[in-house]
């Protein structure tokens, strides 16, 4: 009679400081701990809600309100973009196709490109003026062109973000105007901006973008850590009466990327500043490693009735941890595997988990799964296998 062993723990502490593409030099655990100083709380800022997350990782750095629905005003465009950026990958639209501008585009309130009805005007420009001068007309004029209606491209909005998993987020309009059923998260933007950053770089540097001159009209990007921080490359700011002052920046110092959302301020000169101390705590006290790359093998597991006696266990993506600084010799992982796997096992079958720790606290717990399959094995290999788990 068989019998399912408990979960094995293999200890990985050796393989976690593997000599990986990018980090030759990482220092390897030294039996003496290091002095680990306290970090200090996140700084308060003057803001209805924030967030700062390391995008490698995508670990919460700071929080306040991190999940209350508000309003994100002109924030709203960076999904508009994600939006566009998808249409343009997909070969349904082009920079160069040209735009023709219609009257409710030319007719909505707020910061303009000051494009002209009837006018027509090339996908590129209009992202431009919508990503650094805020454009509500061009916003609207790209979104009438990709759906039709304005209204039907925010469907669009809704199911990417959906499809993001940003569970506190709805979009009725293409620019952020006003409207009691649209609102998004800090959390969630945190998550826009991330997949923004990383699916699109291409288009991503047009945030770092800090003026634009459109039919003779020279206009500033309002993000003012651009003149600020050399480090700070985008993203966006929004601005309504009930909104408040909000921010999404991005910076990166040394290989480690922060993003911090800051919502409801009262004042540019405060989200700038709430903005800018956010970033600047977590450079200043955090450090982010790349711990694997996806694709490497990390552990071989013993397949039973299969082919071939193990298969390759690894992960889907790099995998990055952000830690306080100078902690880097109190990592450790473990990989938690089912104690019996039997063939057939098919590539990116998910076989267990790594558990990443700091001292004795869980920082991630990414899945394990298999780099290759394994097909059954023969009717005498499956005949003695069978006997082997007899004695297991």
């Amino acid at each position: 009679m068989s019998r399912l062993p408990a979960l094995l723990f293999i200890t990985l502490t050796n393989l976690l400081f593997l000599p990986l593409s990018h980090a030759v030099d990482m220092p390897v655990p030294q039996a003496a701990a290091p002095t680990v100083m306290p970090i200090p709380k996140p700084p308060s800022v003057p803001a209805r809600g924030y967030v700062l997350e390391d995008f490698h990782s995508g670990q919460i750095l700071g929080e306040s309100n991190a999940d209350e629905r508000l309003e994100p005003a002109s924030i709203t465009k960076v999904m508009s973009s994600y939006v566009i950026f998808k249409e343009l990958a997909a070969d349904k639209i082009k920079l160069t196709d040209m735009v023709t501008i219609s009257e409710r585009a030319w007719r909505t309130e707020g910061s303009r490109m000051f494009v002209e009805v009837g006018k027509q005007v090339s996908v590129e420009e209009l992202l431009i003026g919508m990503i650094v001068q805020s454009g509500n007309d061009a916003t609207v004029a790209l979104a009438e062109h990709i759906a039709g209606t304005e209204e039907a491209f925010a469907a669009y909005m809704n199911r990417y973000a959906a499809q993001l998993g940003m569970t506190g987020s709805n979009f009725m309009d293409a620019s952020g105007l006003p409207h009691p059923d649209h609102y998004m998260t800090a959390r969630d933007i945190a998550t826009m901006a991330r997949a923004l950053i990383t699916e699109f770089p291409e288009y991503y540097k047009w945030y770092s973008q800090k003026e634009f001159t459109f039919n003779g009209i020279v206009q500033h990007n309002r993000n003012k850590l651009l003149w600020r921080d050399a480090s700070v490359d985008g993203i966006k700011t929004g601005h309504t009466e009930a909104a408040g002052y909000c921010l999404v920046s991005s910076a990166q110092r040394d290989g480690m990327r922060l993003i911090a959302v800051v919502l409801g301020a009262d004042g540019e000169e405060s989200r700038a500043s709430a903005s800018q101390a956010l970033l600047n705590f977590g450079f200043r006290f955090y450090e982010t490693h790349k711990l694997y790359d996806a694709g490497a093998k990390l552990v071989d597991a013993r397949v039973w009735k299969g082919e071939q006696e193990t298969v390759p266990l690894g992960l889907t993506a790099p995998l990055y941890v952000t830690i306080p600084r100078n902690q880097y010799s109190l990592l450790k992982a473990n990989v938690q595997m089912p104690g019996q796997i039997t063939a057939p096992v098919a590539a990116g079958a998910s076989l267990g988990s790594v558990l990443v720790r700091l001292g004795d606290t869980t920082l991630l717990e990414p899945p394990l799964v298999a780099l290759q399959a394994v097909g059954e094995g023969s009717i005498m290999q499956r005949a003695i296998d069978s006997v082997k788990l007899y004695f297991e």
